[in-house]
């Protein structure tokens, strides 16, 4: 079974960047922040759950790989 979630960029700070995130790209319901100091993600609907992680995860390794947090992409499994 193949797992999906697209993430687009909203907001940007100094501090912090916010994206929605969810499986449908026309659709996105869901937010999390991601604090840029310490690569940390927080979910606005407190729902810790497959899909936030993998956005979470996908979101730190493009940071990492590129050094800017990507304005929108996916992750697929």
């Amino acid at each position: 079974m193949a797992a999906i979630v697209y993430f687009r960029k909203i907001l940007e700070t100094e501090e912090l960047v916010e994206y929605e995130f969810g499986d449908d790209p026309d659709d996105f319901r869901r937010r999390m922040t991601m604090d840029k100091t310490s690569c940390t993600s927080t979910v606005q609907d407190a729902q810790i759950d497959y899909t936030f992680l993998k956005a979470s995860r996908k979101l730190n390794a493009l940071h990492t790989e590129r050094g800017v947090w990507p304005e929108r992409g996916m992750s697929v499994s």
